[in-house]
Parts: structure tokens; C-alpha cells; sequence
């Protein structure tokens, strides 16, 4: 009888506990058993493992194996678990040194000639393996991206055979590369591959509204006719935003690395989602069977962009509510719990009637009062009231579309963005945006004038608490992009005119 154990990194949720992998030769006939809670992609590694050690050149051993993958209430899923059972396998058969097992984390999807293939969550584990003392040894293709904790030892193997040359001192493994990294304050020719705001023409309100949001990382929603600008305006707000500080990123990175979606190029610049109105509630927020990140966690420290917005289901707009508040969604199944990130900044854009045209001068809209009214009953109140600027972008005249004259380029927008943005924290330590409680009393109190105005605009538009808190915050945001220390009449006033849309109701 012979014992080996490997050991490796699970993943739940964003938390990347160790399994050991213990691997166990007995005499009898034949089998290969997997034990420790294993999904079908892990049970699937039986015959994953057979070939790729047969195809790199060793013995696999006719025994009766046993593979336990501890703690075995911990469910284990993806092929990541290959490579350290190979290993096992390979060291309790004597056909490589037991003891090299110990300094090392394994993890690795094995082709069936014994190639590397990447794993999800690479990120997510390195920053959790590096607390162990033990090297990372990881497939080439995810290994980049674990090098982005710059704390955690990763090796990079192109295959099993490589591993198994590292551990028998025969070819020793390298390090991955340093990937180039773009976070704040490491590049300072930052230049964001995003569209740029110097193609947008006209729309000099919706422009401002869009400075004004990304100063202070406020939610927005633009209502207009087809083809007035929405999404062209919305596609331009990660240009306007600076690049992520090396924490933010690290989280933004290990999110969108559970699904396989980071790429290390793209480190330190704010995601951009833009998920399709037929999304689901679970495709949006997350779940699943194990629990798996949504779009608004992929979004985290960045950009949730929803297009066309009353003609998501009503019941998923609904499931934002609270992720909106709290920057964090817990996700609660039978057998599972998973809590994921999601501090996004939410821009939407909707027409004002179902044929688009409500409003509009230049087209008759051919919608009855009915229409109008199911269409926008879509968005309930209190998802409206979670929003901080509410805006009306009118259709583009002739004359307008004929003009040549550019804008304001992103760039130019950029370091005025930059500055509130530091002020604030300078301030307050957060954006505005998240703000709460006696904090907004604190910072964003208006002066007497910006009160009364406040006051008078609170009766006349029938303003809930939450809103009253949110007109303050963006008001507090106007007077940081104009460098003033309080709060004044003037920037109450122009908040009050961003939360309006006059063709509603």
C-alpha cells in the first residue's frame, strides 16, 4: 500500500480554501475511485488522468486507487483538480520523489496527451495560495494572470511531464513574465482603449451629465428618441474614467477571472458590461448550480450598461434594488451560498414609448396613453428612486448632424474628472456616489439658498428621502468638478435639473 497527497485550491464563491488531494494504491482488481464530493467535470478526470500519464511516458499503476479530495464538504467542480491527481498518482507509485509534493499547489486541466490547459479562477486562488508559504504551480496560459498578485510564487508548466521533470530536480520550472500593468499611478501616458466623447456632436447637456456621473461614479439614465445618442454616450464614460488603483483592480481581475473572462492585458482598466435585454435574473445577478458571478459582479469597479431598459423583465430590474445599495449580492441556493462583489456604476438608456417617438417634435408618435403608461410601469419607483441622474436627450436637429465641429475630447474631460474624483477621496476617503447616512450630512449640507431650493423642489416634485439624499450627493459632485469647497444654490439647481425627465408621466 502506498499514500501520496497533493495539494491544490477549491473555489467558492471569491474564497479559494485548500484541498488536499490524497491518493491511495491498494492490492485488488483494478479501479479508479474519486471520493470528496466530486461534480461530473472532476469525476470525468479519472479517464483525463489515465491517458495524459500513459501518453507522457510513465506507468500507470494497476492497482485499486483511491483519490480523496478533503474537506469532503466542500463540493468540487472544473478540471483544475487533474494535475494534482496525476501527481498523486505518480508519487504513490514510486515514479516520482513523494516529499517534492510538499513545498507545492498544484492546479491544471490535463489534455489527454498530458498537455496543460488553462483553469477559471487562477487569480482568485494565487491571492489565497500565497498565504500559504507554498509555491503555485499553475498551466502557462493562466499562470500570467496569477502573477498579478505580486505576492504568490507561481511557476508556469506547459504540460504533466514538465512538472514532473521540476519535481525530480531534472528541469527546473520558470516564473511567468510580470505582466505590464496599467493601474493608477504605474502609467502615467494612461490611454484607455475606449471611444472617445469628441465624437459625440451637440447633446451639451447629456455630455455634462455624463462628466458629471463619472466625477462622482453616479448611475444615470437617458431617455430619448432612436438614435439620439444614448448608447454612443454611454460607450464613452470608461474614457472619461481614470484607471483602477492596484487593489480595486486585483478584485475587478479575481471576479472576472471565475469565469474565465480576464485577459492580464486588460488589467487595471474598468470592465464594461453590456449584457442583452432577454438577460435572465440569474444571468444578470448570478447563481447557478454551483453559484456563479453575474453581470453585475463582472461589472464590479466598473460599467453596467443596460440598453433598451423597459424591455428587461421587470422581475430582474427588481433583483438590482439591492446590489445597487449594498455594492454586494449574496447569492442563497439549498445547498450553496456565495457572495460576490458588486459595486457597479449603472447607465441605462430607454425610449420614452414603446414606438420611440413621445416627445419628439420632428416624428409623430403613433402610441396610445395606455401604451405609454404599461411601457414605462416597467420601472417601478423604487428602482427609478436608486438612480442618481434621470435625463431627457433630445433628438439631434439637421443642422446639428450637418456640423463638423468636434467637441470636448475625452481627453480634455479626463483629468477634470480625475481631480473631483481625488478631492473626494481627499475628502471623505469614497465617491460621492457612496455616500450614506450622516456622511452626506456631513459633506454635501447646502448652503441656506441651496437648502430653500432644495426644499421647493422636494414639494414640487414629490422627492423621497432617498432622492433627497441623492440630489445632495450629485450636487456635492458639481461643486467638487468646479473646485468649491460647499455646496451652493447654483449646484443644487443643476442637480435638481439632471433628475428630471419631462416627457414622463
Amino acid at each position: 500500500m502506498a499514500l501520496a497527497i497533493a495539494h491544490s485550491r477549491g473555489l467558492d464563491g471569491l474564497n479559494a480554501p485548500p484541498v488536499r488531494v490524497e491518493v491511495h494504491l491498494a492490492s485488488g482488481l483494478p479501479a479508479f475511485a474519486l471520493v470528496g464530493l466530486p461534480d461530473t467535470e472532476v469525476k470525468e478526470a479519472r479517464d483525463r488522468v489515465r491517458a495524459a500519464i500513459v501518453n507522457s511516458g510513465f506507468e500507470f499503476p494497476q492497482k485499486r486507487i483511491t483519490a480523496n479530495l478533503a474537506p469532503a464538504d466542500l463540493p468540487k467542480e472544473s478540471g483544475r483538480f487533474d494535475l494534482p491527481i496525476a501527481l498523486g498518482i505518480l508519487a504513490a507509485s514510486g515514479q516520482i520523489p513523494t516529499k517534492a509534493l510538499a513545498d507545492y499547489e498544484f492546479a491544471g486541466e490535463l489534455s489527454l496527451s498530458g498537455e496543460l490547459r488553462p483553469v477559471r479562477g487562477a487569480l482568485a486562488m494565487a491571492l489565497q495560495a500565497g498565504d500559504s508559504g507554498k509555491t503555485f504551480v499553475l498551466p502557462a496560459a493562466s499562470a500570467g494572470e496569477a502573477m498579478l498578485t505580486r505576492t504568490a510564487q507561481v511557476l508556469a508548466a506547459d504540460s504533466l511531464l514538465a512538472v514532473c521533470a521540476h519535481l525530480c530536480a531534472r528541469d527546473p520550472l520558470a516564473p511567468p513574465p510580470m505582466p505590464v500593468f496599467t493601474v493608477d499611478g504605474e502609467n502615467a501616458a494612461f490611454s484607455p482603449p475606449w471611444p472617445d466623447l469628441a465624437d459625440v456632436r451637440a447633446q451639451s447637456q447629456a455630455r455634462r451629465a455624463l462628466e458629471i456621473a463619472a466625477a462622482g461614479q453616479h448611475s444615470l439614465l437617458l431617455a430619448g428618441p432612436p438614435g439620439s445618442g444614448k448608447s454612443m454616450l454611454a460607450a464613452r464614460l470608461p474614457g472619461l474614467l481614470p484607471p483602477l488603483d492596484l487593489a480595486a483592480a486585483r478584485e475587478s481581475a479575481a471576479v472576472l477571472s471565475l469565469t474565465g473572462q480576464f485577459r492580464p492585458e486588460h488589467f487595471g482598466l474598468r470592465p464594461y458590461r453590456q449584457p442583452h435585454h432577454t438577460a435572465s435574473a440569474v444571468a444578470l445577478v448570478g447563481g447557478g448550480n454551483p453559484p456563479r458571478p453575474g453581470e453585475i459582479s463582472l461589472a464590479h469597479q466598473g460599467i453596467l450598461f443596460l440598453d433598451e431598459l423597459p424591455e428587461f423583465d421587470r422581475k430582474v430590474l427588481e433583483s438590482l434594488r439591492e446590489p445597487l445599495e449594498t455594492g454586494r449580492v449574496h447569492i442563497a441556493r439549498a445547498a450553496r451560498h456565495a457572495e460576490y462583489p458588486a459595486r457597479f456604476q449603472l447607465v441605462a438608456a430607454m425610449n420614452p414609448c414603446p414606438c420611440g417617438y413621445h416627445g419628439d417634435s420632428s416624428r409623430h408618435c403613433r402610441c396610445t396613453p395606455d401604451q405609454i403608461a404599461r411601457y414605462r410601469a416597467r420601472l417601478s419607483g423604487p428602482f427609478l428612486d436608486r438612480i442618481d441622474l434621470l435625463l431627457e436627450v433630445p433628438a439631434l436637429s439637421a443642422d446639428e448632424l450637418a456640423s463638423r465641429s468636434p467637441g470636448e475630447s475625452s481627453a480634455a474631460v479626463r483629468p477634470r474628472v480625475a481631480a473631483a474624483l481625488a478631492r473626494q477621496f481627499e475628502r471623505q476617503g469614497k465617491p460621492n456616489a457612496l455616500l450614506a447616512g450622516q456622511e452626506v450630512d456631513t459633506h454635501c449640507a447646502p448652503d441656506a439658498a441651496g437648502l430653500a431650493l432644495l426644499q421647493k423642489a422636494a414639494l414640487r416634485l414629490g422627492l423621497s428621502a432617498r432622492a433627497w439624499h441623492r440630489l445632495l450627493r450629485v450636487a456635492r459632485t458639481i461643486a467638487d468638478l468646479t473646485a468649491s469647497t460647499g455646496v451652493a444654490a447654483p449646484h443644487v439647481a443643476e442637480a435638481i435639473q439632471l433628475r428630471r425627465l419631462p416627457h414622463a408621466g
